[in-house]
């Protein structure tokens, strides 16, 4: 069933127009909770979709929600790595409609264990005004914005734009040269921090007293053979070379 929460009681006062009403279908305790936005491309390069999945799950496992838009990409990827029960979906067409269909299942699967919200009543026509909007509002609702991987004029920055004006803290996965220029200017310019250790980011936002458990880096605390780490945790290796939290020396990994 669709029903409607005031506006103010999610307490983000920085948009420039508050919505009034929202409509919503699911737990909207989730609002109490900490919660951090997560936004990117559409079509993440293999090393951005194992990152935002590390991501999402130690938050959601550190008692944060993930706030994000539910579409393909990053989107998608963040709102299941962490759960359906620790994330918020803000969607850009009436509840009426599940969009896209290519997630529907996954929005159902939001709507009985989480929360969707929209700005939109049901039946009113999907626009590309629509989009900005659920854009504002998934930036609003987070404590912090998270950028994965972006191009220079893609929604994700629009999203950037909305949280300087709120004067969001922005963060972004670091890439390589040419794969992400939108969050290499960003970095450029001095507008967003990187995301350099996973650990240190989900404790600055944790309510929780904990410490993520994370074999592999015990297994580097070892100091293994490069070889022999490569063929036990293939993935991992290439991930925390990217992030810079390993390095290897004398033929050996280390912590940074």
């Amino acid at each position: 069933m669709i029903q409607t929460i005031d506006f103010h009681i999610l307490a983000c006062e920085q948009m420039k127009v508050y919505p009034s009403p929202l409509y919503y279908r699911g737990n909207v305790a989730l609002l109490q909770r900490p919660k951090i936005s997560i936004v990117g491309t559409r079509h993440p390069i293999l090393y951005t979709k194992t990152v935002t999945q590390r991501l999402a799950r130690q938050l959601a496992m550190s008692g944060v929600c993930l706030v994000s838009g539910g579409a393909q990409g990053v989107d998608g990827l963040v709102h299941s790595a962490a759960g359906f029960s620790n994330t918020i979906m803000v969607a850009g067409t009436g509840l009426d409609r599940r969009y896209p269909a290519i997630h529907a299942k996954m929005i159902e699967g939001i709507e009985n264990e989480g929360l969707v919200l929209s700005q939109f009543e049901a039946g009113h026509p999907s626009t590309k005004w629509n989009f900005p909007k659920r854009n504002e509002l998934v930036v609003a609702l987070g404590d912090a914005l998270v950028v994965m991987q972006a191009d220079l004029n893609s929604g994700s920055m629009h999203s950037v734009t909305f949280a300087l004006k709120m004067k969001k803290p922005i963060y972004v996965l670091p890439h390589r040269l040419g794969e992400s220029e939108g969050t290499a200017m960003l970095l450029e310019k001095g507008l967003a921090k990187p995301l350099y250790n996973i650990d240190a980011f989900v404790a600055q936002f944790s309510p929780l007293d904990v410490t993520c458990n994370d074999d592999f880096l015990v297994y580097v605390d070892t100091h293994p053979l490069y070889h022999e780490a490569v063929e036990k945790f293939p993935e991992k290796v290439f991930e925390y070379e990217c992030l810079g939290t390993i390095s290897v020396e004398n033929g050996r990994l280390k912590r940074t």
